[in-house]
């Protein structure tokens, strides 16, 4: 199992993270409006949040995908935030990887599998000649729980469950230093999704990999993730380890979220009761929070009003 070194530099620091889209000359969307956290190497930082919250778009512009409006990212002592030199962007190409929500629509259907996880490889020139191109290819190949017969086959031929392996090979093949899995698992069948969240936790703790893991089952997220941050309209309102989150919520809006976990126990299901979170009406403007930490790992968004009045009702430290 992978140690995680709290006392080193974070892997990721995103600071003051916005990233707006101008929809017409009167209105803009703030799909993220200034979020920080930081990611250490060799963890698993969920993100979770419903849908629209921002969680794909925090990941496609950490990644680069979206140039971000303000604010700053530093990736393994590269500052990734503004305009990217050559050597900043081969660097980032090379060691921060995406699997993307749908396996389909981003593996190229014209191509075979062991050319769609090649093309990263080849682009960069990582590999001595083709022998050792088709063996780093195979050997993926094999990790993700595939076979060799599989590269000679095109993304079509496959199952969702493996395409998303086929989707994680191309990611890993280039042992990125950080891994942004976005809804990785959202559009597969249950069973098929412990398969691939396993395989991810394994070849983690083979390989040393650092996920920024996004999604809104968060059942699944408690299993894989070491921290999470939960997000609403473009802000993380709540940031703790997976037992601070899951067993002493602050802030309304994760308690919301965590009590519409269905509940394995029937009896115990038949008592749940779904909280529900308005922030218009109970008078919360995110704009207006400020960080306040509960311990060194746990905090939330709120003003000094409502973290008092939050902490009184629900926090148990």
């Amino acid at each position: 199992m992978t140690t995680v070194d709290y006392t080193q530099e974070p892997l990721l620091h995103v600071e003051g993270l916005k990233q707006h889209f101008r929809i017409s000359r009167n209105y803009t969307t703030k799909a993220v409006d200034g979020i920080s956290f930081d990611i250490w190497k060799g963890e698993t930082y969920g993100l979770v949040g419903e849908s629209g919250s921002g969680k794909s778009t925090t990941g496609r512009a950490i990644i680069r995908l979206y140039d971000p409006t303000a604010g700053k990212i530093i990736f393994a002592g590269h500052d990734i935030s503004g305009r990217l030199s050559k050597e900043d962007e081969s660097f980032l190409r090379v060691n921060m990887q995406m699997i993307f929500q749908d396996p389909m629509a981003c593996l190229n259907p014209r191509k075979k599998v062991k050319e769609i996880i090649a093309e990263g490889l080849e682009l960069h020139h990582l590999y001595k000649d083709q022998a050792d191109l088709d063996n780093k290819v195979y050997s993926i190949i094999e990790k993700v729980g595939l076979s060799k017969e599989h590269a000679t086959r095109y993304p079509n031929q496959f199952s969702g469950g493996q395409r998303q392996r086929i989707g994680i090979a191309r990611a890993l093949v280039m042992h990125p230093e950080l891994v942004i899995a976005d809804e990785a698992i959202s559009a597969l069948d249950v069973s098929i999704q412990a398969q691939v969240v396993n395989l991810m936790k394994d070849l983690q703790d083979e390989m040393g990999i650092t996920y920024l893991f996004i999604a809104h089952d968060l059942a699944m997220v408690k299993y894989i993730s070491d921290r999470i941050g939960v997000m609403h309209l473009g802000y993380i309102v709540e940031t703790g380890t997976t037992d601070e989150i899951f067993e002493n919520p602050v802030h309304p809006y994760t308690r919301s979220l965590l009590s519409a976990i269905p509940h394995p126990n029937p009896v115990v299901e038949k008592k749940r009761t779904a909280l529900t979170y308005n922030k218009d009406a109970e008078g919360v403007d995110y704009s207006k929070g400020v960080i306040h930490q509960l311990t060194k790992t746990h905090s939330v968004l709120a003003t000094p009003e409502e973290f008092a009045k939050w902490s009184a009702d629900h926090y148990k430290g």
